[in-house]
């Protein structure tokens, strides 16, 4: 805050990390939005969970969006919650959900409800996941494609996700690359709004998803082929875990921009919002008026 981040573009936050209004660290967050574009990234909302949506949640979220009016909102394809002795419980984890017909409806359901409540896009990530359930019946990119095509939703796509899920598959470095390569043949260009890159790290033979280390060659290379194929996103290194000088973080900034100029192309902005007839017939019937309506009951509920 004090020297500013030469060759930084726009700074990512967890959004849990200052949903809770005034203090120090939401001012800092109000003060970095003023010198840089500034995404939120959520991990709370669960909204492929079963049990629905935690409307307090989301009215926090909304009100931190209202206050730091980000250039992005994501969150990610999973659930988080579950009804037990007839209390909705958190496992404060990022659970798969079945990429299934049911589970497709369900997660669509609710990303709408939450872009309406937002008033904005957001972009959905793909999960790494250390198990797979048997009612999967749709391949991950054609579940994502579907869930853009449904909701007007983007696309966040974390490579390093793709690459942990495909070597825990058992696959080596060069099949598991090619296999990456293969999922990003299939999905929806227009939809990608965002790329994140990050380290991984190997216990035994379970390949972790730690954000711990620099970013590897076989991530690099699943960038390159993500460039080539869809083009130019906004990019994030994520570093959550032994956070290094700010020095070797943007040197994984530069590497990044150097990535994105051996293709002497553009940079191409986030696709906008694509209205799906789910969207427009919803407008057309007062549908969001209703999620608004719901809002101020969650709102006079929680007050």
């Amino acid at each position: 805050m004090e020297r500013g981040a030469p060759g930084v573009d726009f700074l990512e936050v967890h959004t849990e990390n200052f949903v809770a209004p005034g203090g120090a660290s939401r001012q800092m967050l109000l003060d970095a939005a003023r010198r840089h574009p500034v995404s939120l990234h959520g991990v709370g909302l669960g909204l492929g969970s079963a049990v629905g949506i935690d409307w307090s949640h989301l009215k926090r979220v909304r009100e931190l969006v209202d206050a730091v009016r980000p250039a992005l909102v994501s969150e990610h394809a999973c659930f988080s919650r579950v009804q037990r002795h007839h209390e909705a419980m958190h496992a404060h984890e990022l659970l798969p959900i079945p990429f299934s017909a049911d589970s497709l409806a369900l997660l669509a359901s609710q990303v709408d409800t939450v872009q309406q409540a937002l008033g904005r896009q957001i972009l959905i990530e793909n999960l790494s996941a250390y198990v797979a359930w048997d009612e999967d019946a749709i391949s991950e990119p054609d579940f994502f494609n579907a869930l853009a095509a449904k909701t007007g939703c983007g696309l966040l796509l974390d490579l390093n996700n793709l690459l942990v899920n495909a070597l825990n598959r058992g696959r080596d470095a060069e099949a598991a690359v090619l296999d990456c390569h293969a999922w990003l043949d299939r999905i929806d260009a227009g939809a990608v709004g965002q790329y994140h890159l990050a380290g991984h790290a190997r216990l035994g033979d379970l390949v972790i998803d730690d954000h711990g280390s620099q970013v590897g060659e076989e991530a690099w290379a699943i960038y390159r082929h993500a460039l080539g194929r869809i083009g130019a996103r906004p990019t994030l290194v994520e570093w959550d875990n032994n956070i290094p000088s700010l020095q070797k973080l943007s040197s994984e900034v530069a590497r990044a921009r150097a990535e994105q100029g051996t293709l002497d192309r553009a940079l191409i902005a986030p696709p906008p919002l694509r209205l799906s007839a789910r969207n427009e017939s919803a407008g057309r019937s007062g549908r969001v008026g209703h999620a608004v309506a719901t809002m101020q009951e969650a709102d006079d509920a929680a007050e």
